[in-house]
């Protein structure tokens, strides 16, 4: 069973004024992200729908291009030491690694996105609990 959410009224309004080709992909991944998990909170950063636990950034969305959105996996804006190896495993391979704690998943379609959503709803879930530590 997924999680109640609320979209932020205010990353709403910021996404109706930029009037995105996109609108109805970026929704969608709205509602996956904090369907995930029911601690991430909703802002803006970047320009875009950011979503944090705790003040702690996690997950970014690059929105403003206009045949894809990408999902910035990502420790928050301080410099961390990185890991030895990858944060998280990503069997589904939806994910290319900028950083062994930096990442990004890319989207063109809703196809793309239901295609992966129970996977991206498990990245999401991992990436949560080992971006924490």
């Amino acid at each position: 069973m997924e999680n109640q959410f609320t979209f932020n009224t205010e990353v709403t309004t910021l996404l109706d004024n930029l009037n995105l080709p996109l609108r109805a992909e970026i929704d969608q991944l709205r509602q996956l992200v904090l369907t995930a998990d029911s601690r991430l909170s909703e802002n803006i950063k970047w320009n875009g729908p950011n979503y944090s636990i705790d003040q702690e950034d996690r997950i970014t969305m690059r929105v403003q291009q206009s045949k894809m959105i990408q999902m910035i996996f990502h420790r928050g804006a301080k410099v961390k030491v990185q890991p030895a190896d990858k944060l998280i495993q990503d069997a589904p391979g939806l994910l290319i690694w900028k950083e062994n704690d930096r990442a990004v998943a890319t989207f063109k379609n809703m196809t793309e996105i239901e295609a992966t959503r129970a996977d991206l709803i498990i990245l999401i879930q991992d990436w949560i609990r080992a971006a924490a530590v």
